[in-house]
């Protein structure tokens, strides 16, 4: 059981992950906090997804601590992992529908494979959802015939389908025009305020990023720079972050002989 007096939903603690030889997560921490928006932000490659993938319990630490819900899941086995997932949802960032399955379908799945409801309780209750992203008229559709931000609606319809108590979205606004993005923004809003979820988004849109945080974790090349506000992260001094909320690239300045220096090297 999950209790639900837990104040901080998640904490990692001295996180390190590796792909092969390369190191891609280097001594990250953080806590996040019951009905809270945190965002994770970093360019292509910094880690944030992998970051994600291990709060999820996709993959597993090499070293530190997550606890996810008072769990510290790098020690759980596979069926106490099964049971805790059924807490969290994950939208992911292509909406990952079943193809050969209609929007309504698709929605139903989780309550059909994790509960004993009835057949039209679940209808019922994967109806209301699609209602609240504004889907209800698109139920029998099949996912190739969802534009792109109709797909996002569909997958996050499937990952709040049963009320879990976090939220995990990866890259809402990615392939999306501003006005697409600014809606599913209020939408995770509200979704927060509505079903009272904690919610993790990773993204690399400073705008959707500044609207919808709470917090925000600004990671770069594996190492995490900053948590804090947007107060604290637009206040902040480093380099990087400067580069960040000024959209100006790191190595513009290379020198020649370094990069060909680079380019060379065995």
């Amino acid at each position: 059981m999950v209790d639900p007096n837990i104040k901080q939903v998640i904490e990692i603690e001295g996180l390190n992950s590796w792909y092969g030889d390369k190191q891609i997560l280097s001594n990250i921490s953080l806590s996040v906090e019951r009905k809270e928006v945190m965002v994770i932000m970093g360019h292509s490659g910094s880690g944030k997804s992998t970051l994600l993938r291990h709060m999820i319990g996709l993959n597993p630490a090499v070293s530190g601590s997550i606890k996810l819900l008072g769990k510290e899941i790098t020690l759980l086995d596979r069926d106490e992992l099964f049971e805790l997932r059924k807490h969290i949802g994950v939208a992911f960032q292509n909406g990952a529908l079943f193809s050969s399955m209609t929007l309504l379908e698709n929605v139903e799945l989780p309550l059909h494979e994790h509960t004993k409801l009835d057949r039209n309780t679940i209808r019922i209750m994967s109806r209301l959802k699609l209602e609240l992203m504004n889907l209800s008229d698109n139920e029998s559709l099949m996912p190739a015939e969802l534009s792109g931000g109709m797909l996002k609606r569909a997958g996050l319809a499937r990952a709040v389908i049963m009320d879990p108590e976090i939220l995990f979205f990866d890259e809402p606004s990615a392939g999306l025009d501003p006005v697409t993005s600014a809606e599913l923004d209020d939408l995770i809003l509200q979704l927060r305020d509505a079903l009272n979820m904690t919610i993790i988004v990773v993204t690399h849109e400073l705008e959707s990023a500044f609207k919808i945080a709470d917090r925000i974790t600004v990671i770069d090349n594996g190492q995490q720079i900053i948590t804090g506000d947007k107060a604290a992260i637009r206040k902040s001094t480093d380099p990087r972050i400067i580069n960040m909320l000024e959209r100006r690239a790191m190595n513009d300045n290379i020198d020649a002989d370094d990069y060909l220096d680079m380019l060379t090297r065995n």
